[in-house]
Parts: structure tokens; C-alpha cells; sequence
């Protein structure tokens, strides 16, 4: 990320504002540099590869060919419409598939969620982002992602509806194809427990 672009950009928004009073408490100098560190952090998905995430994985399951669900993944995002910040959780589940049966640690699954979400996004394709990549990249024999987000462009301007949730869902392999396998899936998912 160039850093001094950001700095140069922040600090002609804060010009921009109108506000009479910039030069206080190191506005002028300090802000735009925070908000520069800020958005390495904010945007850190851009540098992390998803398949080099989930590389590391186990083969030795001892025969397990159930589903695996993490529930409730935290993440924080921003729309790539107005830059407002997206809060919510994800759950992730997926059926090892394939003669070589793998499974990936639970920290991977956090991190692959934290991948696209730190990234401008909308929910919808960071939900296909997280599934596809799950799919593809251990060759799972189906992959549900739930995605739930309160977004800050419906809170803080516009409409301002306060509480309302976005859901997201993406069901792929046998998730999508398998009304058991699909209700069986979905009950172990289930939000907010």
C-alpha cells in the first residue's frame, strides 16, 4: 500500500470538510498518518494468497468423513461503496471429500474469512470468495458459508436502520445438490447459539 498517497488523500478530505479549526492537536500532521497505518491493517486481505492459507492441512483424519463447522467467525470489513465499516460473523462448514480426505485447522478457516474480509467488499461475493476457496482448495466434498453483517452505510447515513442484519448464504458440492446432507449442514450452522 502506498502509504503517502493515503496521507496525501486523508489529509485534502479533512481539508475538505470545512472544518475551521484543522491545525488543532496535530490534526493536519498526525490524523493522516493513522489513518494510513489504519488502512494496512484494514486492507491486509490484499496481501494474503487463500490458497496458501489453507495449504497446510492434515491428512490423517482416522477414517472422519463428517461435516467440520467453526460458528461465529468475528470479522470487520468495509463496503466498497461508501468505504463504511461491515461487522458481523461467519460460519464456515465443510465435508472432507476426495480418496485423500483432508482437514485444515480451525485457525485456518478464521484466517480465510479474515482474508476477504479485509478487503473492500460486498457481502455477497465475500461469501462466495470464503466458499469457493474452501472448495477448491481442499477439495471438499460440499462447503456452506453463512455470513451475518450489520453495515455502517445503513446505520450511519441514508436509511439509518439501526439492528438490521444482512444474511448471506453460498452452499456448494454436496451441500447444494443433497437435501439431507443441505438440512444437515444448515442445523449444525446454525447462527447465534
Amino acid at each position: 500500500m502506498n502509504q503517502a498517497a493515503v496521507e496525501a488523500a486523508v489529509l485534502t478530505l479533512l481539508e475538505a470538510t470545512g472544518d475551521p479549526n484543522l491545525a488543532r492537536d496535530d490534526l493536519l500532521t498526525e490524523t493522516p498518518k493513522r489513518v494510513a497505518r489504519a488502512w494496512v491493517e484494514w486492507f491486509a486481505g490484499y496481501t494474503q494468497d487463500p490458497a496458501s492459507i489453507l495449504a497446510k492441512s492434515f491428512e490423517d483424519i482416522s477414517g472422519y468423513d463428517g461435516i467440520v463447522v467453526l460458528r461465529n467467525i468475528p470479522f470487520h470489513s468495509h463496503c466498497e461503496h461508501h468505504l463504511a465499516q461491515i461487522e458481523g460473523r461467519a460460519t464456515v462448514a465443510y465435508l472432507p471429500g476426495g480418496e485423500h480426505r483432508r482437514a485444515v485447522g480451525l485457525s485456518k478457516l478464521a484466517r480465510l474469512v479474515h482474508c476477504y474480509a479485509r478487503r473492500l467488499q460486498i457481502q455477497e461475493r465475500m461469501t462466495a470468495q470464503i466458499a469457493g476457496a474452501l472448495m477448491e482448495q481442499l477439495n471438499a466434498a460440499g462447503v456452506g458459508v453463512i455470513v451475518q453483517a450489520i453495515h455502517g452505510c445503513m446505520t450511519t447515513r441514508g436509511v439509518r436502520v439501526h439492528g438490521a442484519q444482512m444474511v448471506t448464504s453460498t452452499m456448494l458440492g454436496r451441500f447444494r445438490e443433497n437435501a439431507a446432507a443441505r438440512a444437515e449442514a444448515l442445523a449444525l450452522m446454525r447462527i447465534g447459539d
